[in-house]
Order: structure tokens, then C-alpha cells, then sequence
């Protein structure tokens, strides 16, 4: 038998029990440590640990520029154009090797700072360090691989005794003529275009075909024209009009060209090819145009 006081002691003792394990929780619950998981703040080992990443960045720049280099002056001047592709996978593939030349560079003191983690950062430094590098050496002033291009768009004057006409209908590579009467065009025929390059397109040799039929022609630029004739056909150089598309947009930067493609064309389609060969660094670079020029009848 429990009499009442007995069992109120009883009851009062273990609601302090819970009482004081309650409390303790709260305790550990508003106090960092060892109990909850947490290391303790080691500013020795975080300054440590700081030197570490910041020596692998470096050695990471560092292996990518020697990589970029070897690369643009090496791998480049004896790779041909057919096997380009090789001057990114290679490089590339060689980031497997980050790793292995931080295990063989690095003090002992930082090789235990280094994880998965810091191999995943690695990876992504060196490819866009990589990429970012490759393509400041393959352009001007260190390199160029890309030869000139047309600086806008292109066109045919018909040289009259009144002046020149322009042919309207300009497409992307169409040029077409509209005959009142005949089969021939009354007056002598000039493409006209301009060349524009990042380093400067007066170096560039320019081949012109121009083909009728069985027949083709080698053409040769005129270089007198834009000085004897700039005035007169001055709106083709740099602004468009309804019948004059443009030719020089930018202005002297660009290279004039005039190719007189012959007197009294006879109605049809006459293609003209454009090649263009540049001794760029470290290739000969090229480029190749095809362009339609459609005489149709009355």
C-alpha cells in the first residue's frame, strides 16, 4: 500500500527528472561542437588549406598557357586543314594529367588539402583558361587563320554612255538584269564588291571566274576604277539605296574591288567564282564565292 504523500513525493521527484533532462537538451541543442557534428575552427589548417587552392590555381594557368602554347606553335604549323580538330582534343584530353603534376609539384604540406572537389575546379579552370587562350593566339596580333571575307554585299553596274546602271533584284548570291530589247546588254559589265579582313584585306590575291556556258574566263580586278569612277557609282560604297546594295561599309578599311566582266553580255546565266588566298599565320587561308548573274530577255 502507497499512501497519498508517498506518492505525490514520488510524482514530483520524476516530474523534475524530465524537467532537468529537458533542459540539458535545450543546452545541446543552442551549443556548437563536438556533439553536434561540427569541427572546430583550426585557423592554422584553414590558412593552410587556402595557400593549397591558390597554388594549384596557379599551376593550373600555368599548365594551360604551356598547353595553348605548344599548341598554336607547335601542333598548328604542322597540322593541315583536314585534321583541325585535333589542335582542341588534344589539349583538352590533356587535363586528365592535372592530378598526376600536382602529386609531383606540389609540397607534401598541400597534397592532403587536395579532393575530388579541388580535381573538378581544376578541370574547369584549365578548359576555359585554355579556350580563352587559344583564341587571343590563333587572332591579331599573335595570329590569323581566317582570310578575308565580303564585307557587305555585292553587285553589278552596267557602264552606259549616260552613266552607270544598277542591277536590281539583289539576293544573297543573285544578281539579276531585266533586257528592254535585244539579247545582249548595251554596255560594258563590272562586279563590283569589297573585301574586309580583321588584320586587312589589301594583302589578299583575289581570283575572278567568270563562266558562260563551255567558256570561262580568268578576270583580273581593275585598280583604277573606284578612282576614276567612285563618284559615279559613290552610293554603292557605303549606304544602300533601293537599287544599290553595300559595298563598303566600312569605308577605307575595306578593299574596292572592280572586275570587268566584258562588253554586250548575251542574255542567260553567267556564274562568276570568286577565290580568295591569303598568307595568314601559321596557313595559307581561302575562302570561295559563287555568284549567279541572270540576264533575262524582252
Amino acid at each position: 500500500m502507497v499512501d497519498l504523500r508517498t506518492a505525490m513525493a514520488a510524482a514530483q521527484a520524476e516530474q523534475k527528472r524530465r524537467q532537468d533532462r529537458a533542459g540539458s537538451s535545450e543546452k545541446k541543442k543552442n551549443r556548437s561542437g563536438a556533439d553536434l557534428g561540427i569541427e572546430p575552427f583550426d585557423p592554422v589548417k584553414y590558412v593552410n588549406k587556402e595557400r593549397a587552392d591558390t597554388a594549384s590555381m596557379w599551376l593550373v594557368i600555368v599548365y594551360a598557357l604551356v598547353v595553348t602554347c605548344l599548341m598554336r606553335y607547335v601542333l598548328m604549323p604542322t597540322t593541315t586543314l583536314d585534321k583541325t580538330d585535333v589542335l582542341y582534343l588534344l589539349p583538352l584530353t590533356m587535363m586528365i594529367l592535372i592530378p598526376q603534376i600536382h602529386r609531383s609539384v606540389m609540397p607534401e604540406r598541400f597534397k592532403e588539402h587536395y579532393t575530388r572537389g579541388t580535381w573538378f575546379r581544376a578541370f574547369f579552370l584549365y578548359t576555359f583558361t585554355f579556350l580563352s587562350l587559344s583564341f587571343l593566339l590563333v587572332n591579331p596580333p599573335f595570329g590569323d587563320i581566317v582570310a578575308p571575307q565580303l564585307a557587305d554585299e555585292w553587285g553589278v553596274a552596267i557602264e552606259t554612255e549616260d552613266g552607270f546602271l544598277f542591277a536590281d533584284d539583289n539576293r544573297s548570291n543573285t544578281v539579276s538584269w531585266q533586257l528592254e530589247s535585244g539579247n545582249t546588254v548595251a554596255g560594258g559589265a563590272w562586279l563590283l564588291f569589297g573585301l574586309a579582313d580583321n588584320v586587312g584585306a589589301n594583302a589578299a590575291d583575289v581570283t575572278v571566274i567568270h563562266e558562260f556556258g563551255p567558256d570561262a574566263d580568268t578576270l583580273n580586278a581593275n585598280d583604277t576604277f573606284w578612282s576614276t569612277h567612285g563618284d559615279d557609282v559613290g552610293g554603292w560604297r557605303t549606304q544602300s539605296n533601293s537599287t544599290a546594295p553595300i559595298l563598303l561599309p566600312h569605308g577605307e578599311q575595306d578593299q574596292a574591288m572592280a572586275v570587268f566582266l566584258g562588253n554586250d553580255l548575251a542574255a542567260g546565266e553567267h556564274t562568276v567564282r570568286v577565290s580568295i588566298s591569303e598568307d595568314g599565320n601559321p596557313w595559307t587561308n581561302t575562302r570561295d564565292y559563287v555568284w549567279t548573274f541572270i540576264i533575262s530577255p524582252p
